[in-house]
């Protein structure tokens, strides 16, 4: 009987051997092939130079117009300062006011308007880094303020 035992485990052995050798051969790369080939591989590469040159390409283009747009921004209306008051005794409630717009470098305008009972009267002065070129009222220095504060 232990014969047969071991005749048993002979062929056992060989049967797994011939497995073993059967599964190598159909999992082994056959030799001058890759899984991944090599020119395919360049090319990917050359494509995703090409890819990230035209996004250099485009990120360039964006800088320039973000810079462009950030300039006119600057131009752009930025600070406004408003003061109403009461020039003449005779009036009862503060209808008169001052409106300042600047931009981000201070240059823009003071626009007044003074009220009475008989008439309105609008006064416009240009306002160059945040001075006028003629006298300014003590509200119109109190609109520029407070456009510069805010």
């Amino acid at each position: 009987m232990p014969s047969w035992i071991a005749i048993a485990a002979l062929v056992v052995a060989a049967l797994s051997l011939l497995l073993s050798v059967v599964v190598a051969a159909r999992t082994r790369r056959p030799r001058g092939r890759s899984l991944i080939d090599e020119r395919a591989l360049g090319r990917g590469s050359e494509s995703d130079a090409q890819r990230i040159s035209s996004l250099a390409t485009q990120l360039d283009a964006v800088g320039s117009r973000l810079q462009a747009a950030e300039s006119r921004g600057q131009l752009a209306i930025q600070k406004v300062g408003i003061v109403r008051y009461n020039p003449f005794e005779d009036t009862g409630s503060n209808q008169s006011f001052v409106l300042a717009i600047l931009d981000a470098r201070g240059d823009g305008f003071v626009l007044s308007s003074m009220h009475s009972r008989q008439q309105t009267r609008v006064f416009l002065k240009q306002v160059s880094a945040g001075k006028a070129e003629t006298a300014l009222s003590t509200e119109e220095s109190e609109a520029i303020r407070r456009a510069n504060e805010g």
